[in-house]
């Protein structure tokens, strides 16, 4: 059960040092991460015979968009690799609730003066 980052004042020295050091295990392998989004979208060619041109688009198709939002511009994800992008997707939000509460544990340390 996670712990809420209110909840670690009531656990030891030892049981945090011990939770943090199962949270960076669990972190795995951090080269196969990603942050940002993958949204699929339909596209209209420009054709005028087209049937897009009627409203029914071409795809859809996938995209990448890097966090944080804003700061990049979606990329073209071709099909075959949309299921391991969602899998780097994945693993970057485990790693980054992991290193949040591993975060939240260094402070409370911190508070203690038993950050080591």
């Amino acid at each position: 059960m996670k712990e809420h980052k209110n909840d670690l004042g009531s656990l030891s020295a030892r049981q945090l040092l011990s939770r943090r050091r199962a949270l960076a295990a669990r972190l795995g392998d951090v080269e196969q991460v990603l942050a940002g989004s993958l949204a699929e979208q339909t596209r209209r060619c420009g054709k005028a015979g087209c049937r897009c041109a009627a409203g029914e688009g071409h795809g859809p198709y996938a995209y990448f968009t890097p966090r944080p939002a804003g700061r990049g511009r979606a990329r073209y994800v071709p099909a075959a690799l949309a299921e391991v992008v969602r899998g780097y997707l994945r693993r970057g939000e485990q790693a980054e609730a992991a290193l949040a509460e591993i975060s939240a544990i260094n402070a409370e340390l911190l508070a203690r003066r038993e950050l080591s």
